[in-house]
């Protein structure tokens, strides 16, 4: 078996636990996923090595998976949990820092310190208009806004494509725009 599918079926393991104990948020279904998919595209993309790519996609958000903190800090807690994670699969020391550093590094492209991690960065962003019904749903549903804070959600998505690498934004442009056109018309390009 291979370190990517012990992983993965480690982070299922721990979604299935989530939705369980905690919320019947699926992590997986509704996020992890499309992450892991758009990482691999970029990594062909950006010439990553694949292997540190997709296993930080599949990391980057386990401490929120395996309910460790707070979202403000699940990238730090995510990388201790990712490193307990690895090395218990034996994954080797010479590539361990790599994917940790994927996880640690993901909440902006800012942050990206080289291509693999630019590529779950700009991933973990991408994701969010694979899926567009569970943004509508955190932001209508959990963070209780209304039809009225639609101008926070359009601003939102403006952040989010504003966060991507250049190259990234560039390869994405249209389909974004595309995106925001049918999501909010034409009201979106006056904010």
């Amino acid at each position: 078996m291979t370190i990517n599918k012990q992983v993965k079926d480690e982070l299922l393991k721990r979604n299935q636990d989530y939705i369980n104990k905690v919320s019947n948020y699926d992590f997986w279904n509704n996020h992890i996923k499309f992450v892991v998919d758009e990482a691999l595209k970029l990594a062909d993309i950006y010439g990553a090595d694949r292997e540190i790519v997709e296993l930080g996609a599949l990391l980057h958000d386990i401490a929120l998976v395996s309910n460790v903190g707070t979202k403000a800090d699940h990238h730090i807690n995510g990388a201790k949990i990712a490193n307990e994670i690895l090395i218990s699969f034996n994954y080797p020391e010479d590539r361990l820092q790599r994917v940790l550093n994927c996880v640690l590094h993901h909440r902006s492209s800012q942050n990206a310190e080289n291509v693999e991690e630019l590529c779950v960065c700009d991933a973990d962003i991408l994701a969010h208009f694979d899926n567009i019904p569970m943004i509508f749903f955190k932001s209508f549903t959990m963070g209780k806004m209304t039809l009225n804070d639609i101008d926070l959600l359009i601003k939102g998505f403006q952040n989010d494509f504003n966060d991507l690498s250049e190259k990234t934004k560039e390869t994405f442009k249209d389909k974004y725009e595309n995106i925001m056109k049918v999501l909010f018309g034409e009201y979106w390009k006056a904010l």
